[in-house]
């Protein structure tokens, strides 16, 4: 889209360079007052250098001050200072080079009696002249800047949305596979069952045939239900079979693998019921995903913990160590957290600590069920 609007831009670098040599060089010509070989060669050198503007920014800028110094020319100094600005994020540079400009073109050149007040009024001319190329250069440095934190943006919230879509899709797949599982199943069963009581019990031969046609009907509907309900609960994966709740067994696993410098401590007892093993591992799962989609670089450390008739963990990280873009969210993971903390009658605390990293804790009964 930028492209089209600026078609400039598709024009190739090397058709670009020899147009600015040859616009600097005929402007040198043109202001030339100075035809000495010494000043014929410092134009020369000044306006050649434009060719390796990009690759040099700052030897090419220095090599047209003596140009500027010589010759009342402008237009090799203005595209050096421009290329300069565009590519370079030190302002002090910037600064000096734009001062150094404005002093080579105000000082008459051969040194003689100066006027001050002249030099004075060419000093401020030059050094407006040269301030110009240098706040474009950073006008389009700054737009390069903010269309790649754009499409940095755009890209993370297009996968946020393909990740929220799959969630979405995961819960309902779930949701109709426990109700295909928990209803169709079971009442298809009672068919099979009564229909099999029925096929014992007939003593007409129609009826007894008619039962088993029923009973060999539900049997094959039941096996088409299994299957459906296992590839719903495979939630679109490559595993045809029914996908195993995680436990504490499997947090070691995910705290190595979670992209993250994260240390795991402490231990739970054997008696910790099957649901209170699952929101511990999601708690766990949630806060080292928001550590390393919002703390870049930190470190966390996962500490699971028993307080007489009550067990819980702590996940804790430190400051960031990279800036974090500012990514969008659903903002409902802790939400869902404190919901799963507050059925198993736990709570669930969120917080920033005082060394300016992030503390998630859960805590809930022993014997949560």
């Amino acid at each position: 889209m930028n492209r089209a609007r600026v078609p400039w831009r598709r024009v190739p670098a090397p058709v670009v360079d020899t147009v600015l040599v040859t616009v600097a060089a005929v402007d040198a010509w043109l202001n030339m007052w100075d035809h000495t070989p010494l000043g014929v060669a410092l134009a020369a050198l000044g306006c050649a250098a434009l060719a390796f503007r990009r690759r040099f920014p700052l030897g090419v800028f220095l090599l047209t001050l003596p140009t500027a110094l010589t010759q009342d020319v402008a237009v090799a100094v203005l595209v050096a200072l421009f290329t300069l600005a565009e590519r370079s994020r030190d302002r002090r540079l910037l600064a000096v080079c734009v001062a150094a400009s404005a002093i080579a073109s105000s000082t008459p050149w051969p040194l003689a009696e100066v006027d001050r007040t002249m030099t004075l009024v060419f000093f401020v001319y030059g050094l407006a002249t040269a301030a110009a190329p240098v706040l474009f250069g950073q006008l389009l440095q700054a737009q390069r800047d903010l269309a790649r934190r754009l499409a940095e943006i755009e890209e993370a919230r297009e996968h946020e949305r393909a990740l929220h879509a799959q969630a979405v899709l995961a819960r309902e797949r779930a949701q109709l596979a426990r109700e295909m599982h928990d209803v169709v199943s079971h009442q298809v069963s009672l068919i099979a069952v009564r229909a099999g009581a029925l096929q014992v019990a007939a003593k007409d031969a129609d009826a007894e045939e008619a039962a088993r046609t029923i009973r060999s009907l539900s049997v094959t509907t039941l096996d088409e239900l299994r299957t459906m309900v296992t590839l719903l609960r495979a939630s679109g994966g490559h595993a045809t079979e029914l996908t195993p709740q995680p436990t504490l067994a499997d947090l070691r696993k995910l705290v190595e693998s979670s992209g993250t410098q994260a240390m795991l401590t402490g231990e739970l007892p054997p008696a910790v019921g099957t649901p209170a093993q699952r929101a511990l591992y999601r708690t766990v799962q949630e806060a080292l995903t928001n550590v390393r989609k919002h703390a870049p670089g930190a470190t966390a450390r996962v500490e699971l913990w028993q307080d007489g008739d009550d067990v819980g963990v702590t996940v804790t990280n430190s400051p960031p160590r990279r800036p974090s873009l500012s990514l969008p969210g659903s903002q409902q993971g802790l939400v869902g957290l404190r919901e799963r903390a507050d059925i198993l009658h736990g709570t669930l605390e969120a917080g920033p600590t005082t060394e300016g990293g992030y503390r998630v804790r859960l805590r809930i009964p022993l014997s949560a069920d």
